[in-house]
């Protein structure tokens, strides 16, 4: 079973690319963050294009903001729209669905991104993300996460942590708060496949950041033992963020029991113009 994560950073803009990718790739189950539609628009705009395909669909939509889903060709049960208890800002958002899809639960989420350390973004991110533990708290044996976290790792997961000081996606609360979920039994499978690789998910459009490979990992898989077992391949699918019309961030591809394309590597293809050295870059926002 190949299961795929990818923040598409709006499907109606992202349309031209995500059929064909779909087409390419051939993903058993999908999760998309950031579709940006509501329901009704997504059925629309791609409901027939993906039952011709095989794939049911969840969804836990809004219009031009946020939005999740799950497009399965292995069953869909048990399908639930957000976290119960989850915070709002103000009011709760569509950023997590859950389904049971060929025996594995999967869950697809889309944290909030937190802006400014210490602002009410922020807070809200830390409470989204411990009312997302306390759901998987109880989840089944074999269960996976799939999203954008909006948090790097560790410092290994950002291009130069100097470049970040000051920034979400790397404070020590956050990490703590990534770190108490897999603290429930969740591996991050892309890590533990390449645990000294340089990969990322996400480059900022401006300034050549994915031309020179300045990016971070925030886009993450993680696994429960009864999954994290079968990983016979995880990797980026960087080929996804060339060309025209990209979205920010590159698709996660996990392969369970068989690996379709080989044990492919966290990079496809490598970088054009990597620039390795450490405090030469500035990110695009700092002033």
């Amino acid at each position: 079973m190949r299961v795929a994560t990818w923040n598409v950073n709006s499907v109606k803009q992202r349309l031209p690319r995500l059929l064909p990718w779909l087409d390419e790739r051939q993903p058993d189950v999908f999760c998309l963050q950031e579709t940006k539609l509501a329901d009704g628009a997504f059925e629309r705009l791609l409901g027939q294009e993906l039952a011709r395909r095989g794939y049911a669909i969840a969804l836990h939509g809004e219009a031009q903001w946020n939005g999740v889903a799950i497009l399965s060709r292995e069953g869909l049960e048990d399908v639930v729209a957000g976290i119960h208890d989850a915070p709002g800002f103000p009011r709760p958002e569509a950023r997590a669905v859950a389904a049971t899809c060929g025996g594995v639960r999967v869950h697809c989420v889309y944290v909030p991104n937190g802006r400014v350390p210490d602002s009410e973004h922020y807070r809200y991110k830390l409470a989204w993300l411990a009312a997302l533990r306390e759901l998987l708290r109880t989840a089944p044996e074999a269960t996976i996460v799939c999203g954008d976290m909006n948090i790097a790792p560790t410092d290994a997961d950002v291009f130069d942590p100097d470049a970040y000081t000051g920034h979400t996606h790397v404070t020590p609360p956050e990490r703590a708060a990534l770190a108490k979920l897999q603290e429930l039994g969740l591996r991050d499978v892309v890590r533990d496949r390449w645990p000294t690789e340089r990969v990322f998910t996400y480059w900022d459009y401006r300034a050549g950041m994915f031309h020179q490979d300045l990016g971070m990992r925030i886009d993450l898989a993680l696994a429960t033992a009864a999954v994290a077992s079968r990983v016979r391949a995880a990797w980026v699918d960087r080929q996804a963020r060339k060309g025209r019309g990209p979205s920010d961030h590159a698709p996660v591809i996990v392969d369970l029991d068989e690996a379709p394309d080989g044990d492919i590597g966290p990079v496809v293809p490598p970088p054009s113009a990597p620039v390795l050295k450490r405090d030469s870059v500035k990110l695009p926002q700092s002033p």
